[in-house]
């Protein structure tokens, strides 16, 4: 190779985020707790770049019956604004400050956590800066009226034009039947929107957002000790602790129930008919999890390679594309398929889907299957790893779930040593027909 190729090979490598440097052997650093926030640590040196993620345990969860959508609507706000006795700060402020950083800053809220994201330059000046306007933004909400009523009727626009479509109705009468009365099976709605409060904003955050509840997970050119300066500087504006909160409730397994009460058909006027299957699952540090996942993949998880997509559409061409997948979360999760289909169809989509997953909890994989899906696994894993983002989802993922720091060292390990058996036992052990609720939805008649 001539010289003169090798800076060019080196830039492209360098702004698609692909470095040597990223693999499974980085260790993760646990760092030293500060005020009850935890921190973890990978240590990239190619990239002058820091990626950074809080999450805090402030889901929506945690949302009361009544109020659906306050944990969203509280972390949506962190950078519409702040305020605090160094100043105030719009939301036209905040985000001129990240743009003349030349950073990203997003934040958002899942089920179970509400999340910050930064990603900045690892100069020290640049770093600190954002790290800072984060710490503001973490602590010190202002939650200004006129943002709030604004925000609700964005949201409540959105619900609506959201209610127009099937893959949103179905996603959330699946969510209901699965999870029930479980906050999870509560959704927003534009009338749960339109009654939250300034003061119920301001004082969910008082209540979730504080140290104690904090992990902060990075990837990046810093060492330990600027890392662990990191954490002290993000959360040492909230407070360490507060009130005790209550638990959640328990989420119970599906029950066994007849087909006539598993099963909720929703008329829609769609091309296509939307079907969702699935009940609840495991955590995701359940021991069992990667016979689990290998065995999903074998069974709707692999695309082109798994046995629905083999049984569904290449042998009959009932649908363009059929899945199956695990959710696991912090302290329980779901199992779900679906398919789409041409609305005659759906009746037999549904029959071949149902019993092929039935075939395969009673026998699990083929050993081709098996061979099949831990290769693409396994070979696929650096794609996983492969810039300090991804790399960072599997460290915030590792930390929050409680998972051991040499999980992705031994993760291609722990995939090559699952059996049929393992499989099988699993499958058996947490899915059953008679269990799965069904949602389908535009299907005639």
């Amino acid at each position: 190779m001539k010289s003169y190729y090798k800076p060019l090979i080196l830039i492209a490598l360098i702004a698609l985020g692909l470095t040597s440097s990223v693999q499974a052997a980085l260790p993760i650093e646990q760092l030293d707790s500060f005020h009850g926030a935890k921190g973890y640590l990978v240590q990239t040196k190619t990239l002058p770049m820091l990626d950074i993620e809080i999450s805090i345990d402030a889901g929506s969860r945690y949302d009361p019956s009544t109020k659906s959508g306050l944990a969203s609507l509280t972390g949506g706000l962190l950078n519409k604004g702040v305020r605090s006795s160094k100043g105030t700060l719009t939301e036209d402020q905040i985000a001129d400050q990240v743009a003349d950083l030349g950073a990203d800053l997003s934040v958002g809220v899942t089920g179970e956590r509400a999340l910050i994201r930064i990603r900045c330059l690892s100069r020290s000046d640049i770093r600190d800066r954002a790290v800072g306007l984060a710490r503001q933004i973490l602590s010190n909400p202002s939650y200004e009226p006129t943002v709030i009523n604004r925000e609700k009727q964005r949201i409540s626009a959105g619900l609506l034009e959201a209610e127009t479509k099937p893959d949103f109705v179905l996603d959330r009468r699946f969510r209901k039947a699965i999870y029930g009365d479980y906050p999870l099976g509560n959704a927003m709605t534009v009338k749960s929107i339109a009654g939250l409060t300034a003061s119920e904003l301001k004082q969910f955050h008082q209540q979730f957002y504080r140290s104690d509840r904090v992990i902060v997970s990075m990837v990046g050119d810093v060492n330990r000790a600027e890392a662990q300066e990191i954490v002290q500087t993000l959360v040492n504006d909230l407070p360490q602790s507060g009130p005790v909160i209550p638990p959640l409730p328990e989420l119970l397994r599906s029950p066994i129930e007849s087909i006539a009460d598993r099963e909720v058909q929703i008329p829609f006027d769609s091309q296509q008919a939307h079907i969702a299957m699935g009940m609840t699952a495991i955590a995701r540090n359940n021991p069992d999890y990667f016979p689990l996942m290998v065995g999903n993949y074998a069974l709707g998880g692999g695309g082109f390679v798994s046995r629905l997509m083999n049984e569904v559409r290449e042998k009959r061409g009932l649908a363009y594309s059929v899945f199956s997948y695990f959710v696991p979360g912090q302290d329980n999760g779901i199992f779900q398929a679906g398919l789409q289909t041409k609305n005659d169809q759906a009746s037999m989509a549904l029959d071949v889907m149902t019993e092929n997953i039935a075939q395969f909890i009673a026998k699990g994989p083929t050993q081709s299957e098996l061979d099949a899906a831990k290769a693409n696994l396994v070979n696929g894993f650096p794609l996983r790893i492969d810039n300090n983002r991804k790399l960072l989802d599997n460290v915030s993922s590792i930390a929050w779930n409680g998972l051991p720091l040499n999980t992705l060292d031994t993760w291609t390990e722990q995939v090559n040593a699952v059996t049929r058996d393992q499989i099988e036992t699993a499958f058996q052990k947490y899915l059953a027909m008679d269990r799965m609720k069904i949602v389908v939805l535009g299907a005639k008649q």
